[in-house]
């Protein structure tokens, strides 16, 4: 299992996305700055709380693509890009696109 957490600041809703990644599933956690530890990328955030979470199975149809537009609706297709290429070191994500 390996763990990332990115300190997006404005350009991120809530400022913060932390990573979750094993061979089999990856986990977004979206969450709030907490500016009570202060403002700045060098802040301890460990206290900050969640508002959102998705966890999606590699093998899921259309994992690669659930996972790009969730992230997407929580920050820039820059930072979307770079936290999906973090997940593909530990897992393998689905590319199947399936239109019913």
């Amino acid at each position: 299992m390996a763990t990332k957490t990115w300190k997006i600041g404005e350009y991120c809703k809530g400022g913060i996305i932390t990573a979750i990644a094993t061979k089999t599933n990856v986990t977004i956690i979206a969450k709030d700055w907490d500016y009570s530890q202060g403002s700045n990328r060098g802040t301890s955030q460990k206290n900050a709380k969640e508002f959102d979470r998705l966890t999606l199975d590699s093998n899921e149809r259309n994992a690669h693509h659930t996972l790009y537009r969730y992230l997407t609706w929580l920050t820039t297709h820059y930072y979307a890009e770079e936290i999906i290429k973090w997940a593909e070191k530990y897992t393998k994500l689905n590319p199947t696109i399936y239109f019913p």
